[in-house]
């Protein structure tokens, strides 16, 4: 008679791959979903920036006839608190800067609107002391005012 050798297996080893696949899986899962988190709340913000730039240049360029340049100036600060809005986030005065050359609201010139700001980084908290994590993110549009237009920002 022969004898087939037939490894036994142990009881306690029965089911592991299973119990490691799922650790494994976790470790590799989290980073990958935090750092998922943390590249669409910059690209939300770059584009909510882009937006922003764009759509005050827009407002400060067609103020309608008589208003002043800082009238101009509040338009196109509330167009990009709108536009910043739209993506779920602030704007505060600070981060907003229009500048003119050679003039505003002139024939021939150009309207420059930056916006700079940071996002700061999904789920750390505020315990950890310091300054935050965060990325910066800036953002730029040059609106021509037109060759053939009238004066305005005078009133």
């Amino acid at each position: 008679m022969s004898w087939i050798f037939r490894p036994r297996f142990r009881r306690g080893e029965r089911g592991s791959a299973v119990v490691e696949f799922s650790w494994l899986a976790l470790l590799l899962m989290v980073p990958l979903v935090y750092v998922m988190l943390a590249v669409f709340d910059v690209q939300r913000a770059s584009y909510g920036a882009t937006a922003a730039t764009r759509a005050a240049g827009r407002a400060f360029i067609i103020v309608p006839a008589g208003l002043s340049e800082d009238e101009a100036r509040a338009r196109a600060f509330e167009a990009a608190r709108l536009s910043m809005q739209d993506q779920g986030m602030e704007l505060s005065s600070d981060q907003l800067s229009i500048s003119c050359n050679p003039a505003c609201l002139e024939p021939g010139s150009t309207v420059t609107v930056t916006l700079n700001t940071d996002v700061r980084l999904p789920l750390i908290p505020d315990a950890l002391g310091g300054e935050p994590p965060a990325v910066h993110i800036s953002a730029s549009h040059t609106e021509p005012y037109g060759d053939y237009r009238e004066a305005k920002g005078t009133g």
